[in-house]
């Protein structure tokens, strides 16, 4: 149960947050007192998600928005900031995994699609928000453990997911010190974008020093602790929230 209201008064956006880790992430501030904001491609997911939310007393609004819109991209910054007047937190969550061919047998349009979804909307969502984000705010971009080692059925995503990880050095140099950059790499958590990889939960298990897979929970709070005034002396970093299993370059 959450006791906390580390986010009274603030205003998170959640990008992919209808279900998942990103849902988990919106609720998890939403529960602390933040007002949020989330959104995915469809807006019948939207709705039920807000709806939701809205149920357990959370201030929750929703757009749709598939961050390789550039349109839909801005109409999230311009509608959160029209309805809340600014942003404290932003989390990026969004991506693809369209393809688990080898890395030099994926085609051409897949590479783009990836490196579209998975990092470069990462940056162009940013360019939009920084206008808008207050002194003190956070960004926590959503990695995953496939970044430190690629497995072969992941490795693409693997590599755009490595690239997250340079990606939170290089921003929170660039956008200090009024804002804190920092990630998330979650290890396999049974989430549907995840299905193929956790169908064997008992090889997942194994390489834990937890004995269970991840829940969405646990990546919420250790999302929530990083965009919380908890972290403010925390910055450029990634935690691995993987129940111990090994995650290094």
């Amino acid at each position: 149960m959450v006791k906390t209201k580390r986010f009274e008064g603030k205003v998170a956006i959640v990008t992919a947050s209808t279900q998942g880790i990103g849902f988990a992430i919106a609720e998890r501030l939403g529960l602390e007192g933040a007002s949020v904001v989330i959104s995915s491609r469809r807006q019948q997911n939207v709705d039920a998600a807000v709806e939701i939310l809205r149920a357990k007393g959370i201030e929750a609004s929703g757009l749709v928005c598939h961050v390789s819109n550039a349109q839909q991209r801005k109409n999230l910054i311009d509608q959160t900031v029209q309805k809340y007047g600014k942003i404290d937190v932003v989390v990026s969550n969004a991506a693809a995994n369209p393809s688990v061919d080898s890395i030099l047998q994926t085609k051409d349009s897949v590479l783009d699609k990836l490196w579209e979804i998975n990092v470069k909307a990462t940056i162009l969502l940013l360019k939009d928000a920084v206008p808008q984000m207050q002194k003190g705010s956070s960004v926590v971009i959503i990695s995953s453990i496939a970044g430190y080692n690629p497995p072969p059925s992941l490795a693409m995503y693997g590599v755009t997911k490595t690239a997250l990880l340079g990606l939170t050095k290089a921003l929170a140099a660039e956008m200090a010190p009024d804002t804190r950059v920092n990630c998330v790499a979650p290890g396999f958590v049974p989430t549907n974008f995840a299905s193929f990889l956790t169908t064997n939960d008992a090889l997942a298990i194994a390489e834990t020093l937890l004995g269970r897979l991840g829940t969405t929970e646990d990546m919420a709070a250790a999302t929530a602790f990083l965009a919380s005034d908890d972290a403010a002396y925390v910055t450029g970093e990634t935690i691995v929230v993987a129940g111990g299993t090994p995650s290094r370059l």
